[in-house]
């Protein structure tokens, strides 16, 4: 009886053992020298859902819902003073998207928030026949280049040569309402998205988020380190830079830049999301100084202090070049090639392998996407 409580008592121990070991806050790490150290993923998720993720949808739909707001104003009053308004608070959302936009995680990819808000170039020709018809249906994948932030820009600021052209389109007596009824319905649409997202992470998906802190390529760390870089590669890097610049496709085509038809915003959107991406990497609270647990501090855990310090100057190196230049479409309309441009795209390239392979590799993380570009 002795022999076989003792028995029973080992088995405990070890299924003790192993459960901590497994689904812990503390995940167990080596440095180089194999010298053991902790790093407490748990916080860090924490950090990012209750400062950074949950903070930055909130301020979003305020941005929205002042956006919104404007547009019943101009709904109710076709003029030039409330379309500057309206293209202000507009301006100021789609800066605000940039806060959210690399968060493409549990309920924003179920409802795949990014390429419904945000794929552009937007179709033009598509547009002018939804509202001719008045008949559409915004939620078919085939309207997502009909819709969002990028369909906005051509019905707020490219829909006539000059304001009063555009004002002149919303209050023609034949097809003015169909314009405003259209440009309602898109800005609805954003709407809804982003709320039914937020409010997923608001009731239960923050916690199923935090509690999943484990270090298995389905924990959240993992994947979302793999999102993180995704978002930076793929929409930041090429999507804003590289796709219009023809580093792939060597053909410079401009207009396959974001927010083309309102071209001075493009670099500030492009910066709005790595100043998204860099706040992120050092943990930095969404309206605030304050710092948390982040993956510049396990870095720091794994005495990574160089490559922490590596990325953080590439992130300076990249926003410096990007600052010096013109709207990136004056840019590819004015030089071929591009020089300048190309340029600060190698400094914002530079900062791919810190991620995609000294920063996994030093974190045991391993890439789940494929690289299709050939970079």
């Amino acid at each position: 009886m002795k022999g076989k409580a003792h028995w029973i008592l080992t088995i405990l121990s070890a299924l003790f053992i192993w459960a901590c070991s497994s689904t812990g806050d503390d995940t167990p790490i080596t440095d180089d020298d194999g010298v053991s150290l902790t790093f407490d993923r748990g916080a860090m998720l924490e950090n990012w859902a209750d400062n950074i993720i949950l903070p930055s949808y909130n301020q979003f739909l305020v941005d929205y819902a002042a956006f919104k707001a404007d547009f019943e104003s101009f709904q109710n009053d076709r003029s030039g003073s409330n379309l500057i308004a309206l293209r202000s608070s507009w301006v100021d959302a789609y800066l605000s998207w940039q806060s959210i936009s690399p968060f493409e995680v549990g309920p924003a990819e179920d409802n795949g928030l990014r390429l419904n808000v945000n794929t552009y170039p937007t179709d033009v020709a598509l547009i002018g026949t939804h509202i001719s018809s008045g008949s559409y249906n915004l939620d078919l994948s085939s309207n997502r280049d009909s819709k969002g932030f990028a369909a906005l820009d051509y019905l707020i600021n490219g829909i006539g040569g000059n304001d009063a052209e555009i004002v002149q389109v919303y209050t023609d007596a034949i097809t003015g309402d169909a314009h405003v009824a259209y440009l309602g319905e898109v800005i609805n649409d954003i709407d809804t998205r982003v709320t039914t997202v937020r409010n997923a992470w608001q009731n239960g998906y923050r916690d199923t988020f935090v509690q999943n802190d484990g270090s298995s390529a389905t924990a959240s760390v993992d994947r979302f380190v793999n999102d993180f870089i995704f978002y930076y590669e793929k929409f930041l890097r090429a999507g804003k830079m590289g796709i219009p610049l023809g580093v792939f496709s060597r053909t410079q085509t401009p207009t396959l830049v974001e927010a083309y038809y309102y071209p001075q915003l493009s670099n500030q959107l492009f910066l709005a999301g790595l100043s998204t991406v860099e706040d992120f990497f050092n943990g930095k609270a969404f309206g605030s100084s304050r710092t948390g647990e982040s993956l510049a501090s396990y870095l720091t855990t794994l005495n990574q202090i160089t490559l922490r310090n590596d990325i953080r100057n590439q992130f300076s190196s990249a926003r410096t070049a990007v600052s010096g230049l013109g709207p990136f479409r004056a840019e590819l309309e004015n030089n071929s090639p591009a020089a300048d441009m190309f340029a600060a795209y190698d400094e914002v390239q530079g900062a791919v392998a810190l991620f995609k392979v000294d920063m996994v590799s030093a974190m045991s993380i391993a890439i789940d996407f494929v690289d299709a570009d050939g970079d």
